[in-house]
């Protein structure tokens, strides 16, 4: 006759230590865990066996000694890059388009989920989400070649502005529109795939919900603010937390091709400088070491969001 601990509270029951859970958790979804090998595997190789290289931000980096040969500098790249003249104009390009994109980059998605979730006929959501999904897959080259077709001395747009307002904007050269075209290229490019999140976080609300408020004579405009945003105001709270992660990237590609004489004012941003010196100009450790100062802010602005999340009774990232 077996003697269970419940039946006898002097004796306590054997743990079972962590590794023993999860070798038995292995066991019993051995596939779920084959399926995700290659995922670790890629995370490994690409993500973290990496993260070692960031040694040469303190050296003066040579492809032919190695890391481990080069010279030691310590904190001599990042003293160099705040001593020159132009970093704050680096960062506040950069901060300025970053900023831009998330006031109106980022609630767009949103604005878009919400009116198509009010689409009745499936038939023609469907097709219509199709549509909105294909620009993301559009390269940006063709994007800005489009622009230029477009905007370009010769364009549609350019000759209607010209027609409406009696003289010419120059779309691709002025300083002050160009910040503008990068935001807009991004709506338009984005936007539509943005929505899968938040359109997958819709299918969560309860429809009984707006049934009662039906009855209640809640309108439509009422019950989206009451019902709808409040239903997905985590999800939409966890993905600022993770855009502010990417506070200091705006993309080196978009930018380049982008960039012309007349914009370089406002087009230097720090992803730039790093391509320009670093892929071009061959000094690996100097841009690395703006590189590591962009990733400790992100960290930072990860942390601080979250905790404001937190202050805000919304669950964040952790």
């Amino acid at each position: 006759m077996s003697v269970r601990a419940a039946d006898h509270p002097g004796i306590q029951p054997k743990k079972t230590s962590y590794w023993g859970k999860l070798g038995k958790d292995i066991l019993k979804n051995k596939w779920l865990y084959i399926m995700l090998i290659p995922g670790v595997i890629y995370f490994l190789v690409f993500k973290y066996l990496p993260m070692w290289g960031v040694i040469i931000a303190f050296e003066d980096y040579s492809p032919f000694l190695g890391p481990i040969k080069s010279a030691w500098k310590g904190l001599y790249w990042f003293q160099r890059f705040f001593s020159t003249k132009k970093w704050v104009d680096y960062l506040s390009n950069t901060l300025i388009l970053s900023f831009m994109s998330i006031i109106f980059t980022f609630p767009a998605p949103i604005i878009l989920a919400l009116m198509l979730n009010e689409i009745r006929s499936i038939h023609y959501k469907k097709i219509t989400q199709t549509l909105l999904y294909v620009p993301h897959f559009i390269s940006i080259v063709i994007v800005v070649s489009i622009t230029y077709v477009i905007f370009g001395a010769g364009g549609i747009i350019y000759k209607v502005t010209e027609n409406l307002l009696g003289h010419s904007i120059d779309y691709l050269g002025d300083p002050k529109v160009f910040r503008w075209m990068i935001v807009g290229q991004s709506i338009w490019k984005e936007t539509g795939w943005g929505t899968i999140i938040f359109l997958a976080a819709l299918t969560n609300v309860d429809t009984q919900l707006y049934e009662a408020a039906m009855i209640d004579g809640a309108n439509r405009a009422q019950r989206l603010w009451h019902i709808t945003l409040p239903a997905i105001r985590s999800t939409i709270v966890l993905m600022l937390v993770l855009r502010m992660g990417s506070v200091l990237d705006t993309g080196y590609e978009h930018l380049i091709l982008m960039s012309n004489a007349l914009n370089r004012s406002v087009s230097q941003t720090l992803d730039v400088f790093v391509y320009q010196n670093g892929i071009k100009g061959g000094q690996y450790s100097y841009t690395t070491a703006v590189g590591l100062m962009k990733s400790v802010v992100s960290v930072i602005m990860v942390v601080s969001a979250n905790k404001v999340a937190h202050a805000l009774g919304e669950e964040g990232l952790y």
